[in-house]
């Protein structure tokens, strides 16, 4: 059994044209039917900066939840972020994008390290208040292409001080440099017995080809949350490096499939989800 977690956010806020509150509401419809683990439904940010997730809690508001078993997950990127998605009912996790890396985080979310661990503690602090799940994402996690150290003693130490911060939930990210299946094998059998109680995810960026033994690295590893987009869409517009396209979730569904996981994913809906896509992304 593997979690997919689906993240329109993620292929939106890269795109250039606004698409309408209306079709993202009729998207993220499509997609809480589906059957994922968790959808991401939009962020919390500046509206002068990623424009088009401005009407993030509009569309949030718009939603027809009736019946959806699937978690909603917004990304917080400053403590004002953090406490005012806490307050939101239809919020089940707030997502954070933390990293080791001070150049990364300068570029993204204006923050030095130290702040960036402060706010994690803040959002484990608030999601224990409210009822909600952090989901605490370490970018650079398999190396640094901005030339800030990096080690695998770095790696297990920061993982540490998070843990320590309370997150239980920590997706680690590659964001805008190709990883092998060799190191992504070896981080998350360094990882995963390290720290039990944490559910390691992986959020790949990627080209499409040899994606599978990626996936299969991680899996094999003991990781069994994976973040996709529909068709591949989207990446991180702040890094300051060429973006890298997202795992594809089609890639994920095949994945499953192939090796005859169980899976809870309603195909017929998943294809209306695709063509909605589509529709949106392509005109």
């Amino acid at each position: 059994m593997i979690k997919i977690i689906e993240s329109p956010r993620e292929g939106m806020q890269g795109f250039s044209q606004i698409i309408p509150t209306g079709e993202k509401v009729r998207y993220i419809n499509h997609l809480l039917g589906v059957g994922f683990d968790t959808v991401e439904i939009g962020s919390f940010v500046s509206r002068r900066i990623i424009p088009q997730m401005a009407d993030s809690l509009e569309v949030l508001k718009l939603l027809d939840l009736t019946g959806t078993t699937t978690n909603r997950m917004f990304l917080a990127v400053h403590p004002r972020g953090v406490e005012i998605l806490a307050d939101v009912d239809e919020i089940t996790h707030i997502s954070f994008p933390f990293s080791f890396s001070p150049t990364f985080l300068k570029l993204n979310v204006k923050s030095t390290v130290e702040q960036s661990l402060d706010t994690v503690e803040m959002l484990t602090g608030l999601c224990r208040e409210h009822g909600k799940k952090a989901v605490v994402y370490l970018s650079m996690a398999f190396g640094n292409p901005y030339g800030d150290h990096w080690s695998f003693e770095t790696l297990v130490e920061w993982i540490g001080k998070l843990h320590r911060a309370g997150a239980r939930i920590i997706p680690l990210s590659n964001v805008s440099m190709e990883i092998d299946p060799a190191l992504i094998s070896k981080v998350y059998t360094t990882l995963i017995p390290m720290f039990p109680e944490v559910e390691f995810g992986l959020h790949l960026h990627t080209a499409n080809h040899g994606w599978y033994e990626k996936v299969e690295a991680a899996y094999l590893a003991g990781c069994r949350r994976f973040d996709g987009v529909i068709n591949g869409w989207g990446g991180c517009p702040m890094s300051g490096k060429e973006m890298l396209g997202n795992l594809k979730t089609e890639n994920l569904v095949e994945f499953a499939l192939r090796n005859k996981f169980p899976l809870a994913i309603n195909q017929d809906t998943l294809k209306v989800a695709y063509q909605v896509a589509r529709e949106i992304y392509q005109g």
